[in-house]
Order: C-alpha cells, then sequence, then structure tokens
C-alpha cells in the first residue's frame, strides 16, 4: 500500500514537471518534427522490387531406379535446399558478377580508388540486395535502387545467375567423375574384347563348352571309321588339354557382362552430371518495376526522430532538475 502511494505520487510529480515544461516540449517537439521532415526529404528515393523462386529437390535425370529415390525433378525442394540456394545467391560467384554486369560502384556512387573501395562496396550491396527464405518453403529476392526498371533487371538476372553457378559449381566434382568413369568403362570393355578375342582363339582351335564337350566322347565311341575315331580323338585331346581355360574365360565373360551394364549405367548418369545444364529452381514470380516507392518512409522517420528527441529532452531536464535538488539539500 506504501509502495503504491510512493508509484502514484512519483507518477503525480513527473506529470507535474512535465506540464511546467510543456513549452519546452513543445517547441523541441516542432523543431526536432521540421528537421525531420527536412532529413527525410533529403534522404534518397529508392524503389524495390522482388522476385520469388522454389528450390528444385533434385536438378539431374536418374539413370537408376535407386538413386534419387525420394525426390523426383517435378518436386519442390524442403528447407535444406532452400538454405543451400541461400548460401549459393549470397556468394561472390553471384555477387562479383551482378556487380559487374551491372557496373554497381558506379550506381552506388563509390569512388574505385577510394582506400576502403571493397567494403564500402560490399555493404552498399548488402544494404540494396537481401535474399530472404519465406514461411512458404520459397526465397524472396529484394532488390532495392533509384531507379525501378534497374531494380527489376537486377533481381531478375541473380535469378538467372543461380542456374549459371549452381552448375559450375556441380561440374567442379562431376567432370572428374565422369572422366573415370570414362576411363573404367574403356578399361572393361578392351578387357571384354581381350577376352572374347581368347575364346575366340581356342573356339578355333576346336574348344567346345563343357555341354558339347561332353557329346564328343559319345561321337568317339559312334565313329564307324578310322578318321572319324581320329577326328574325335583330336578334338577330345584339345578340349582335354584346354576345356577348363575355356570354362574360366566364360564365367569371366559373364561376369565382366554384369560389370559392363553396370558401368554403363555409371557413365550415362556421369555424362548426364556433367555436361547437361540442369534447371535449379521453380520460378514462381519474375520481378517488374515497381511503381510505388519502398524507401524513404517518411512518416516513421518523423515519427522516430520527433519522439526521440521528445525523450531525450526529458531525460536531461530530469537529471537538470535532480542536480538542482541535490544542490539544495547540500
Amino acid at each position: 500500500m506504501m509502495e503504491e502511494k510512493k508509484t502514484n505520487k512519483a507518477t503525480n510529480e513527473l506529470l507535474v514537471f512535465l506540464w511546467k515544461k510543456r513549452k519546452v516540449l513543445f517547441l523541441t517537439g516542432l523543431i526536432a518534427g521540421i528537421a525531420s521532415i527536412v532529413i527525410s526529404f533529403l534522404l534518397p528515393v529508392l524503389y524495390e522490387s522482388n522476385a520469388i523462386v522454389f528450390p528444385a529437390a533434385t536438378s539431374t535425370v536418374s539413370f537408376s531406379e535407386q538413386r534419387n529415390a525420394k525426390a523426383s525433378s517435378m518436386d519442390f525442394g524442403e528447407e535444406e535446399h532452400a538454405e543451400q540456394l541461400i548460401q549459393i545467391l549470397k556468394s561472390s560467384r553471384i555477387r562479383n558478377r551482378v556487380i559487374e554486369k551491372f557496373d554497381l560502384p558506379k550506381v552506388y556512387e563509390i569512388d574505385r580508388e577510394d582506400e576502403n573501395f571493397h567494403h564500402k562496396l560490399g555493404k552498399a550491396y548488402e544494404n540494396h540486395i537481401s535474399f530472404e527464405r519465406t514461411r512458404y518453403g520459397s526465397i524472396e529476392i529484394s532488390v532495392l535502387d533509384k531507379d525501378p526498371q534497374l531494380a527489376a533487371e537486377i533481381a531478375n538476372k541473380i535469378v538467372q545467375l543461380i542456374d549459371t553457378v549452381k552448375n559450375e559449381l556441380i561440374k567442379e566434382r562431376t567432370i572428374p567423375a565422369y572422366e573415370v568413369n570414362k576411363r573404367k568403362l574403356e578399361q572393361l570393355n578392351n578387357e571384354q574384347k581381350k577376352l572374347i578375342a581368347e575364346m575366340d582363339s581356342l573356339s578355333s582351335m576346336g574348344v567346345v563348352n563343357a555341354e558339347a564337350r561332353a557329346n564328343l566322347f559319345s561321337a568317339l565311341n559312334e565313329s564307324k571309321t578310322s578318321e572319324d575315331k581320329k577326328f574325335f580323338k583330336d578334338k577330345i585331346d584339345v578340349n582335354l588339354k584346354y576345356g577348363a581355360r575355356y570354362d574360366a574365360l566364360a564365367d569371366l565373360r559373364e561376369f565382366r557382362i554384369e560389370k559392363l551394364t553396370e558401368q554403363e549405367v555409371a557413365y550415362e548418369q556421369a555424362e548426364s552430371d556433367a555436361r547437361e545444364n540442369f534447371n535449379h529452381k521453380f520460378v514462381v514470380e519474375w520481378a517488374v518495376a515497381s511503381d510505388k516507392k519502398a524507401k524513404p518512409k517518411r512518416s516513421i522517420i518523423v515519427l522516430v526522430i520527433t519522439f526521440s528527441a521528445l525523450f531525450f529532452a526529458i531525460i536531461v531536464m530530469l537529471i537538470r532538475q535532480r542536480l538542482k535538488e541535490i544542490k539544495k539539500a547540500a
């Protein structure tokens, strides 16, 4: 109860104090308001253009049923894909291309000879161009500029650069993988050709597969003439000598065929990943030139500056009043 009375008393004293200083406060607010209006009109007018994109869940053509089983080229990306895309949008690969394409140092009026040129240019870029993930999982690309048409062009160029830069990043890894798969496929093909050539050589000598080999003994027993017997005996001798090698080569050939099939799929996948340029986003909305300014918000500037000035003035007057009381008490 006592504390409540003290609080009410302090409040009343503050109100009385402010009422006594109302003329000073009114004058302060008036000056601050006029100054803020002048400042708001001196600030450059900026227009905002926005483009909205969704990341793709996958950006490749799959040659395997197991690969990308959870995502197809028609699926929208999830949170992880959006975060990855934002990192690409913020990268120097895109920033440097945009700066060069639109000559942003000239647009932002930054002297190239300035010793802090790169720092100032980077800050100006960040203040004018931003990327934000929306609650729907898409990415909003926002560009501010004095020229509304230029703002739209910059935003749309950034959208186009998404595929260019991401394909470059992908190719840095997929081209070496493609070369490895290509060499492996060529190696398997050469080994298969050598194997088949050796089997053909054995076949020309009369070596046959295991099933046909078993029939040679029956044919020898059924032979009527000495010539026929000699013919089949020579065949049997050759097959006894080279039959095991022929069977081993036949088994190896079947194994190699299976390996070649798998390697051909891997090669086709690697070739597609390395050589094709894929689309990595869905463009929901391209940027258009705005006909309404985005900054400065003059009313907000006036209110903030005016109330800040009043608040500061009240604090200063309270401090001065307190100092007077302390002096009197001393």
